[in-house]
């Protein structure tokens, strides 16, 4: 799973530097703001299953707990 997160940050990245180049560019300015909008998606996404709840527990350790045979909630 941390493969897939990491693969989406840095597809995050590439979005939001290609957004940067296409806005330069002159490209419209329809596609540049999807480009960001999509990426701020990406890592939003990203940070709901890496940051802790209350008790300290992100939602990515609960799920390697399960895969592993471990207690269920």
């Amino acid at each position: 799973m941390n493969v897939v997160l990491s693969i989406v940050v840095l597809a995050a990245f590439g979005l939001l530097g290609g957004a940067f180049f296409l806005w330069r560019k002159g490209g419209p300015l329809k596609q540049v703001l999807l480009m960001v909008l999509l990426a701020a998606i990406a890592i939003a996404n990203v940070a709901i299953w890496t940051v802790p709840d209350d008790q300290g527990t992100a939602p990515i350790d609960k799920l390697e707990q399960v895969e592993q045979g471990g207690p269920r909630e």
